[in-house]
């Protein structure tokens, strides 16, 4: 049986899988929804030491409470972080890790890091990188409200009865989650990974994919190696509110090695420098 570890993203918990486990249940996979330190119903534990660590420390005794001998672990945006960061310290317990509609973490640099280097100017890259400033009692940034929600990321597919639960659960962001790099080993790069794009509103795809890897770029060289597949889904930035039996339709065909595979890029051979 397969077992998937599912990590959401800032602000949120395990509740928020709550559909998409069931679906994969109801397939005969296990699904067990992760709840971070400080968030979800453990907002109680955070403090100001709450950091990066923390939530890739949660995620290892997870992972270690499995009953099996590997997991999938499933990172949506925020929570590919601590994801990888957990997956360096356990690559013998992971059989795939599932991006979904996540960035791609660099080791040594925080979410802040990547969005300051990577994101183009706009009024969401304001709002991200000004979170540490809007931090309550200066570590932990407020939840936000359902207009800013809408702001945040894109919520085709979301149904109001679903924003107003999204809005209701969520929980204030240790900001040091945002700020600490994340760490991981070079073995992560060896693991077999899938790539989910929500293609509604969203930035990046398929596509986008392979012309990333046809600039010969080293970073997007290894998303053409055969462990990296990539599936779309054509809905907004919250699939598990938005499409729960798609994603949860997705996550097994990722778990079973299915997914679109990008070519190389040609010219550049494998180990070869470039620029």
């Amino acid at each position: 049986m397969t077992e998937f570890v599912l990590v959401s993203g800032g602000h949120t918990g395990g509740w928020i899988w709550r559909e998409v486990a069931a679906g994969l249940r109801g397939a005969g996979a296990g699904a067990h929804p992760a709840t971070l330190t400080g968030l979800g119903d453990r907002r109680h534990l955070a403090g100001p030491g709450t950091d990066m660590d923390t939530h890739v420390e949660d995620l290892v005794q997870l992972i270690d409470h499995v009953d099996a001998p590997e997991a999938v672990l499933v990172g949506h945006c925020y929570g590919i972080y601590p994801v990888l960061g957990a997956a360096g310290r356990r690559p013998d317990r992971v059989a795939r890790i599932v991006y979904v509609d996540a960035p791609l973490p660099r080791d040594g640099l925080s979410l802040l890091d990547q969005v300051r280097e990577q994101m183009p100017e706009g009024p969401v890259r304001d709002r991200m990188l000004g979170q540490p400033a809007r931090a309550e009692g200066g570590w932990r940034v407020p939840a936000p409200t359902p207009e800013e929600w809408r702001q945040w990321g894109n919520l085709a597919g979301v149904s109001e009865e679903a924003l107003a639960r999204l809005a209701h659960l969520a929980a204030p962001q240790p900001v040091r989650t945002l700020t600490q790099p994340v760490r991981f080993t070079d073995v992560v790069d060896e693991l077999p990974m899938t790539g989910v794009f929500c293609t509604v509103g969203g930035t990046m795809d398929i596509a986008g994919v392979q012309a990333l890897v046809a600039t010969g770029n080293p970073l997007f060289r290894q998303l053409a190696e055969p462990r990296w597949g990539f599936f779309e889904l054509a809905t907004g930035h919250w699939p598990m509110l938005s499409a729960p039996d798609e994603l949860a339709t997705v996550l097994l065909r990722a778990a079973a090695g299915e997914g679109h595979r990008v070519a190389r890029a040609e010219g550049v051979r494998e180990g070869a420098p470039t620029g």
